[in-house]
């Protein structure tokens, strides 16, 4: 097996960055840039979510034939207000999850497509293509009218959403020295804290003017989707200055002279056995991460709700309010606190990213992966047990922020160790997406845990029961770990 040639000066850890150029720092901006404002758009679909399925789904009416069932469950009688709004609230917490089952179907299919379109016709080209659809349909999200169409544009918006990962973090290995790649990806992670952040910030501020009655008849979700417009922005500046690495450029040069092999083909990845092997594994290391982000800890601001709703209904009637007054407050303040939490989960992942970038080249990828597996279930069980007043939101959530977005560190320093140039972006992508794809399954299992299976006790406890139970997700990451390859200090393969 042929190796990438490396010629630059040895500099040891963080240091290892003062070897990049100018233009490699340019390329690392963008691909920055690229994957902040996809992961902007991934986080206003979480902070909106809750809020558009709120305005979507269809009222409960007391003739509804469920509410017979869920009556006897409660206790209570079937026309009974709190009946009906628990019904109410069971649907828009099943339309959450399936939205969210949806979106990271979209994700999947998307990322897998578009990563073999990564290898075949270049980073660059295909980085503006993905761009260009998670934006437009973002933006489209804000004019939904049902549940059936929101889910559509959350389908197509996935699409675009999935192969930016592959294709930035291939860009980024291949465009610096090896002894900086893995900083110069973790770095690369870790800035998609910014761009969830930012999205948090808006959540906020949107909130605070819904209370203020500064936004008319205008929905805070509907806003926060047309920003998510912005990104296309980007493209303009790839277009300019962006090359394709050189790489990338003398693998297709081997391959249109006929002596190298195909470009983004899974006839390629899955012909070898050590490129099938590393791919499948690769697939159940990201389910296990991805089931407990997207299935699990970003769930956070439901449970937050649970606790706090009887808060602001307090509030509430303390200031008197009533009919739009009393909706507009009561959704703003979930705004807001929507926004704080999603604003203390991106603090500490920021933070465990760099931890993840800064131990694994000291003790290896797998031991860190396995430190982290363990780290993010038990801050998860932490969180769903015990989280049950307002002061716990901030120590609790920095924490599972921290323990749960460190994998998604070491995912984007370990996936492009695993493949060839020619595979780099479809091995990446299939790794990443495929196991996507089947955690689409998450969101889905939680919200059938929730309103079946710990439907009989009394709320909050359904949700925490659900969430504790699918932590056990984590064990599989650990399980895969011993079968695959350290690639510590080694350069990338070719």
């Amino acid at each position: 097996m042929a190796l990438i040639p490396d010629s630059s000066p040895a500099k040891a850890g963080w240091g290892s960055l003062r070897q990049l150029t100018k233009y490699q720092w340019f390329v690392f901006i963008v691909a920055c840039l690229a994957w902040d404002l996809d992961c902007m758009d991934q986080q206003l679909f979480n902070v909106a979510r809750r809020p558009a399925m709120r305005d979507l789904v269809p009222e409960v009416k007391k003739d509804d034939p469920r509410l017979p069932e869920l009556a006897a469950k409660l206790g209570k009688d079937p026309g009974d207000p709190d009946v009906i709004k628990a019904q109410f609230n069971a649907d828009v917490a099943h339309g959450a999850s399936m939205a969210t089952s949806i979106f990271l179907i979209g994700w999947a299919v998307g990322g897998i497509g578009f990563g073999i379109m990564g290898d075949r016709l270049g980073r660059v080209r295909t980085l503006m293509v993905t761009i260009l659809l998670y934006s437009v349909f973002t933006g489209l999200s804000a004019f939904s009218t049902s549940v059936w169409d929101f889910g559509i544009y959350r389908f197509l918006t996935g699409l675009g959403v999935g192969a930016v990962f592959a294709v930035a973090v291939s860009l980024v290995a291949e465009s610096v020295p090896s002894a900086a790649r893995p900083y110069a990806l973790g770095l690369l992670q870790m800035s998609s804290a910014l761009g969830n952040m930012v999205a948090a910030t808006v959540s906020i501020v949107l909130g605070y003017m819904l209370i203020e009655g500064r936004l008319g008849d205008y929905r805070p979700w509907k806003i926060m989707f047309l920003i998510g417009i912005l990104p296309a922005v980007l493209i303009v500046l790839i277009q300019r200055r962006l090359k394709e690495p050189e790489a990338w450029n003398q693998a297709r040069a081997d391959h249109e002279a006929g002596i190298g092999k195909q470009l983004g083909s899974f006839k390629e990845l899955f012909g070898d056995r050590r490129w099938r092997r590393r791919a499948i594994l690769g697939v159940l290391l990201a389910f296990a991460g991805v089931v407990g982000l997207w299935g699990i800890a970003f769930f956070a601001p439901d449970l937050q709700a649970y606790v706090l709703d009887p808060v602001f209904d307090d509030e509430a009637k303390e200031r008197g309010l009533s009919g739009t007054a009393l909706k507009d407050y009561l959704d703003g303040r979930k705004q807001i606190w929507a926004g704080w939490t999603s604003m203390l989960t991106n603090i500490g992942a920021a933070l465990g990213i760099f931890a993840f970038s800064w131990l694994t080249p000291h003790l290896g990828r797998r031991w860190t992966f396995a430190l982290a597996f363990i780290a993010a279930a038990g801050s998860t069980i932490l969180v769903f047990w015990k989280l049950a007043h307002f002061n716990d939101i901030f120590w609790m959530i920095p924490i599972m922020g921290f323990c749960q977005l460190a994998l998604f560190g070491g995912y984007a320093i370990y996936f492009p160790e695993l493949f060839p140039t020619r595979l780099r972006a479809t091995g990446t992508s299939f790794c990443y997406n495929v196991g996507r794809l089947v955690a689409a399954v998450g969101p889905a299992a939680l919200g059938l845990l929730t309103a079946q299976v710990y439907a009989g006790f009394e709320r909050p406890l359904p949700f925490r029961y659900a969430g504790m139970t699918m932590c056990a997700v984590f064990l599989i990451g650990l399980a895969v770990l011993p079968f695959l390859p350290e690639t510590k200090d080694k350069p990338l393969p070719e």
